[in-house]
């Protein structure tokens, strides 16, 4: 694969095509965690590059909670902004479009093209709000897996995400070891801390508080905007570190010269928060993100097995797991404890924890460090695959 600097402007994979598809229509529903059943279920997904005649150069991405299934390239020519991984996809990037397939999936339970609380119940025809079943990352990576095999595919050459992204994928390589040929978990965990837990339940207690919530009845009317907008708050606080947050903002104030001394917005960083949550609120819905953080909160690998040492023990996959130094949702430490537990079942294992300020979101922004690790790491497995 030639390494030569391609022209931004020449980088990208162009316009793309929003596509869904339906699965596990009645009586086919997939089975859940929970006991109960989900279908039909329909999911949303993007595709760029080719899919080759072997059907062996495909490449999983999954989105971290927020984000969805528009990783690359742009729906107009003229769209403001690009897909959420676009520096990360296309000719000549990291996940190079000019050799791999990349398959960009939506997770169940969102609100952004897939089925989620907010889509139509077919057993009463309006939408599930609280009646939609509970559902993990196990669930999300069954879905997928349908939708992976509709594609003709039989082993994927890589999954990879970042944060709820790198769950899914550590979860592929437990529960499809056959399918998965390598994995790149970055940013990620597994398993959700008592910390992690407990950020999520501040967001979800914010939203349920809300007057406007209605026990998640609240389509036919006026959405809990504000109770959304404070949980994204809190969680935009925890992709953030205290460093990136003291450059960006430090103690200046907003639209002002000296504190009110009433309660009233004084800072920037209130400012920034406020418009983050009020921003939020215009594309996702609060029960999906009651759904989603519930099946972080659930994520465990080791659920089931002994440790996480016997749940890794049959993976097939190589890793590349990436970690960021100033990254406090997740910390470098949980990464380290998968590197630990997959070198003690003696499989094959990259890590690098690279030194960022940025915190969480570094995943989304360290481009230069990841892109040369990303690329060297695909390069080598391809061409060492069987």
């Amino acid at each position: 694969m030639s390494s030569t600097k391609i022209p931004e402007e020449t980088r990208s994979v162009g316009v793309v095509e929003e596509k869904f598809i339906t699965l596990f229509e009645r009586p086919d529903a997939m089975p859940l965690d929970c006991g109960r059943s989900l279908g039909p279920i329909t999911l949303a997904y993007e595709t760029y590059g080719e899919l080759n005649a072997a059907k062996d150069n495909a490449i999983l991405v999954l989105h971290p909670l927020s984000m969805d299934h528009h990783a690359a390239g742009r729906y107009k020519e003229d769209d403001r902004k690009p897909g959420w991984w676009d520096t990360f996809i296309g000719p000549g990037k990291a996940f190079d479009t000019d050799r791999y397939f990349i398959i960009s999936s939506n997770c169940i339970g969102g609100c952004l093209g897939s089925t989620g609380p907010g889509s139509e119940n077919p057993e009463t025809g309006k939408p599930y709000g609280l009646k939609f079943p509970i559902i993990t990352i196990r669930d999300m990576a069954r879905a997928q897996k349908r939708l992976v095999e509709s594609l003709g595919i039989k082993k994927l050459f890589c999954v990879t995400g970042g944060s709820m992204g790198g769950m899914q994928a550590l979860q592929w390589s437990v529960t499809y070891p056959d399918m998965v040929q390598t994995v790149i978990p970055i940013a990620t965990t597994w398993v959700h801390s008592a910390q992690n837990i407990a950020l999520n339940e501040v967001g979800r207690q914010a939203i349920i508080s809300d007057p406007h919530w209605n026990n998640g009845d609240y389509y036919d009317g006026e959405p809990p905007r504000n109770g959304l907008a404070v949980a994204r708050m809190v969680g935009h606080i925890s992709y953030l570190s205290d460093k990136s947050m003291h450059e960006k903002f430090g103690r200046k104030l907003q639209d002002r010269l000296e504190p009110s001394f009433e309660m009233l917005m004084d800072f920037q960083v209130e400012s920034y928060l406020r418009h983050q949550g009020l921003t939020f609120t215009q594309r996702f819905d609060a029960n999906s993100y009651l759904y989603i953080t519930k099946a972080l909160d659930y994520f465990d690998l080791s659920q089931g097995h002994e440790s996480l040492t016997a749940a890794l023990r049959d993976v097939q996959a190589r890793f590349l797991i990436l970690s960021f130094s100033s990254d406090w949702l997740y910390p470098p430490y949980q990464s380290r404890e998968v590197v630990s537990a997959l070198k003690r079942n003696a499989k094959q294992v990259s890590y690098c924890e690279i030194t960022s300020d940025y915190g969480h979101d570094a995943f989304l922004l360290e481009c230069d460090q990841e892109t040369g690790l990303i690329r060297d790491f695909l390069r080598y497995a391809w061409e060492d695959r069987e």
